[in-house]
């Protein structure tokens, strides 16, 4: 429930990014959690399961990438120790991965509509303090609502 509510909100947001990026945003929407797949877990974390197992299906770059750098990963990978496997595949700081976040940032576990705050509370609430999620969760609380108001802002200068 909780990725075709994500692609939906990323279907929404799609105004945010260049006509060209759309599908891609999309479709990294509807990829992003790929990773948690049972027959994928390598490492356990997701993010980069999911981009090893996109990059071996022969899927496009910026896919892989986005699907490994969504919801700031970065700072996950970090508690991981997994910082180098992750580095592997270059984040792009562009609208499409704001969008991304935006859109996994805003939608609950359960596919409800949330707010950024919620969302992250939520998050914190669900995963132990001193976890591996709780602390990179906490670490990239600027970092998601930063990219979560830039897109924000780009919905807000489209045309309605």
């Amino acid at each position: 429930m909780h990725t075709q509510a994500v692609a939906a909100r990323a279907s929404e947001a799609s105004a945010a990014v260049s006509e060209g990026d759309r599908d891609l945003l999309v479709a990294a929407a509807w990829l992003h959690d790929i990773g948690y797949a049972p027959e994928l877990r390598d490492t356990g974390f997701h993010p980069l399961d999911g981009a090893r197992h996109l990059e071996a299906l022969g899927a496009p770059s910026r896919l892989v990438r986005l699907v490994a750098h969504h919801s700031g990963a970065v700072y996950e990978a970090e508690q991981r120790g997994l910082s180098a496997e992750l580095d592997a595949y270059e984040r792009e700081d562009s609208p499409v991965l704001d969008a991304l976040i935006y859109a996994d940032m805003t939608t609950g576990p359960a596919g409800q509509s949330f707010d950024f705050d919620h969302r992250i509370d939520e998050i914190l609430v669900r995963y132990e303090p001193g976890s591996e999620v709780h602390n990179a969760i906490s670490k990239a609380r600027s970092y998601l609502g930063a990219a979560v108001e830039r897109t924000r802002s780009r919905l807000a200068g489209q045309p309605t």
